[in-house]
């Protein structure tokens, strides 16, 4: 019985560890972009913290916000511009 008790506390701790350290918008935030990972260039726009992610890392996962920093989930991701750079690129024609 004491060893029940005792596997019964250790399982516990590791599942309430294993949530603590993970973190929100990695676990909900979707695909990471290459626009997420990458830090801006000098004279580019900083990248958009997703707020609601922020908050729910702060209240629940406060361990897990450096995750999201880490693998850049907690940023938004920047949409349609690929799409625009990839049409320009085809359409462009080489001079000579």
């Amino acid at each position: 019985m004491r060893s029940f008790k005792k596997f019964t506390l250790m399982a516990l701790a590791t599942i309430t560890l294993a949530g603590s350290l993970t973190s929100c918008a990695t676990v909900f935030g979707g695909r990471v972009t290459d626009y997420q990972k990458r830090k801006p260039m000098p004279g580019e726009a900083q990248r958009q913290v997703r707020t609601g992610a922020l908050i729910a890392d702060i209240l629940l996962f406060w361990p897990g916000t450096i995750v999201d920093f880490a693998t850049g989930a907690i940023y938004k991701p920047q949409r349609g511009v690929t799409a625009q750079k990839a049409q320009s690129a085809t359409t462009a024609t080489p001079q000579k």
